[in-house]
Formats: C-alpha cells, structure tokens, sequence
C-alpha cells in the first residue's frame, strides 16, 4: 500500500517561524544595527551563531552605502586575533584594499583588487585592509566574523588621511 500522499505549503520565512530550526540571516529592523566605517555602513548585528565547540562565531550582514571615486583612503584596519569574510549579497562589483599583516603599515604595499559578482573575500588574520567600498549603489555584504568578547583587543585602526592615498576611477 502506497503513502498518503502530503503536500508542502510554502510559508513566507520569518525569524519566528523558523526559530524551531535555527535563524534567519536577514537585514532585519527588528535586530541590532551599529553605524560602522566613519558612517559608510551600517552593521547588522549577530544575526546567527555558528557552533564551533568552545569558540563562536558571528555571522552579520553589514550594509555599505556606495562610494565615489575618486576617493581618498581615510583609515586601515586589521584584526590581530581572527579572519574576516565578506560576500556581496547582491549582484554587484566591490573595491577590496589590503596591505601585508606587517606591524607597519607601509603605504607601497597597499593594493586595490575589484571583486567580481559572485567573488568574495576572506581577510586573514592581521591583514590591513579599508572598510567596505561599495560601488554604484548600496549593497549589503553578508560577514563572518570573530565573536569578541570586551577583554579582546581585535580591531586595530590606523588613520591614512595624510598620506594621501587614493582610488583613481
């Protein structure tokens, strides 16, 4: 004798609805939001955790408003203690700039990669690199980051300003 026959309804993915079964990864209102990158982007807070045992590991959607060039470099970052990704989540081009995880930021090793549609990147651990740079229009990158507790120290900012460095068109 064959089964019953059951047919799926397909429901509209909402966080409550899915909870039974893990998070949605969506820019949402409804969750935490940090301005980011001298007001270039918003962050969209721990929006899923992965398992990984005794560590964690936060997955964010960070959303970059697009940049003009050309433009002039303003600040460098670097995370000693962990790697960082971004993925485009639309179907858009971005600006990727990263020097060597040297203690010295030199300004000869700085280097502009364009990130395809479908390409992402994933910063190794102490790599220098700038803020997003979305370009032609906002575009939200989906991030999988270190989760920091207060006592880590994983974010190391240097100011470029003067020394003029810029993205030519």
């Amino acid at each position: 004798m064959a089964p019953t026959p059951v047919t799926l309804i397909v429901e509209p993915l909402t966080a409550d609805r899915f909870l039974p079964f893990g998070e949605v990864i969506e820019a949402s209102d409804s969750v935490r939001q940090l301005p980011i990158n001298q007001g270039y982007a918003t962050r969209f807070h721990d929006l899923a955790r992965v398992d990984v045992g005794q560590s964690t590991v936060l997955i964010n959607i960070f959303r970059a408003l697009p940049r003009s060039l050309p433009m002039q470099l303003q600040v460098m970052e670097r995370h000693p203690l962990g790697s960082q990704a971004f993925v485009a989540m639309a179907e858009l081009p971005f600006l990727v700039v990263v020097a060597p995880p040297t203690q010295t930021l030199e300004v000869a090793d700085i280097r502009c990669f364009r990130a395809e549609v479908g390409q992402g990147v994933n910063y190794a651990k102490g790599v220098w690199h700038h803020p997003l740079i979305a370009i032609g229009r906002n575009c939200d990158f989906l991030v999988i980051d270190r989760c920091d507790s207060a006592q880590d120290n994983n974010l190391e900012e240097i100011d470029i300003a003067s020394r003029h460095i810029w993205i030519g068109e």
